[in-house]
């Protein structure tokens, strides 16, 4: 089975938003508002890079740009940004990713992205008619044939990239058609995420149950679906690469435009603020007991349903912004591949 190690492995780790929420499409399941929608500051950036760098006691750090659609901004944003590495590096190997649409890609972007050793999320739902059913651009009109000009970009320039997939009422009808797509257009990469409110846990646990059983006959060792290593790595008793599916949460902050930290992608809300890096610095506010807090609350929270359930070692009681709510369908998932992650876990142990 192919391993990989995650970004978003503990210890800490910061998404970065340059431009807040701000974005050029008007996707339907959207749910970032963060805090709302500028351009970090010359001030900002050096604040942050300089602040992360000098938070971090691993040799290797990981800058990932987020949004909103990070690549309004110009390239010499992010050309600064790397001199910005460079000059507080203190002997840190950097990386950087950086999650977009894909609609605003052109040459230049992917040269940038090839020269640097970029890592690219592009944010792609499957098929053009289930893609395009949810993410369109402020005038309501599809957006696929313009990210799929992206990927073609991205491969003639040897950009490395993966595909952040959604999956919701529409597209989950379909796992064997949105799975075979991904390998048709050369993704090696797959993660697939729940849109919450939108999916039913059963139908998230059909599809889930079908790709891994198109997957396993057809791809073990050779594609990676980002939920599948992470069920095997709580099997195996390390830490995920989904921070929903880890043990405690509060390890993968946020940086908005204007300097504010949160605690969570998902909680940029006014009582998870944790301050502001113009004040504090990044090292302070992951280490507060503010955050200390939040890590907890992700198993005082659970119900006592969940702690009882015989699956809580490979989900943790999933991310807290789904209240659980998709359990049905992670039990179904669970059950469906509990004798392949038994094999995995003994043939690693042998």
């Amino acid at each position: 089975m192919l391993m990989t190690l995650s970004p978003f492995a503990r210890p800490f780790y910061m998404m970065a938003k340059p431009v807040g929420a701000a974005c050029n499409l008007a996707c339907g399941y959207c749910y970032y508002q963060g805090a709302g929608k500028g351009v970090m500051s010359d001030e900002v950036l050096e604040l942050f890079v300089r602040q992360y760098l000098e938070s971090q006691a691993n040799h290797e750090v990981l800058f990932t740009w987020h949004g909103g659609e990070p690549t309004l901004l110009p390239i010499a944003f992010y050309e600064k940004a790397m001199r910005l590495q460079k000059r507080y590096a203190g002997g840190h190997h950097i990386d950087n990713c950086l999650q977009t649409n894909g609609t605003l890609l052109t040459d230049d972007w992917c040269r940038f992205f090839h020269d640097n050793g970029w890592l690219i999320g592009l944010s792609i739902d499957g098929p053009e008619a289930l893609h395009d059913a949810w993410r369109k651009d402020k005038r309501g009109e599809a957006t696929h044939r313009q990210v799929m000009k992206a990927v073609e970009m991205l491969d003639r320039h040897e950009v490395m990239w993966n595909a952040l997939s959604t999956v919701n009422s529409i597209n989950g009808e379909h796992p064997r058609e949105v799975y075979r797509f991904f390998k048709e257009i050369g993704c090696r990469y797959l993660q697939f995420t729940p849109v919450g409110g939108d999916i039913t846990a059963s139908l998230w646990g059909r599809f889930l149950c079908e790709v891994f059983d198109t997957w396993r006959k057809e791809d073990v060792g050779e594609v990676y679906v980002n939920i599948f290593e992470a069920t095997l790595a709580n099997y195996l008793g390390v830490t995920p690469g989904i921070c929903a599916m880890s043990d405690m949460c509060g390890h993968v902050g946020v940086v908005e435009w204007n300097g504010d930290v949160y605690s969570c992608d998902h909680f940029v809300r006014p009582e998870h603020r944790l301050g502001n890096i113009r004040q504090q610095t990044i090292y302070e506010m992951m280490h507060s007991p503010q955050q200390q807090d939040f890590s907890q609350q992700k198993t005082s929270w659970l119900p006592q349903t969940c702690k009882a359930c015989k699956w809580l070692f490979a989900c943790h009681g999933e991310c807290p912004r789904n209240h659980q709510y998709l359990c049905e369908g992670y039990r179904m998932f669970f059950e469906h591949t509990k004798e392949f992650m038994n094999e995995m876990k003994d043939e690693r142990y042998d």
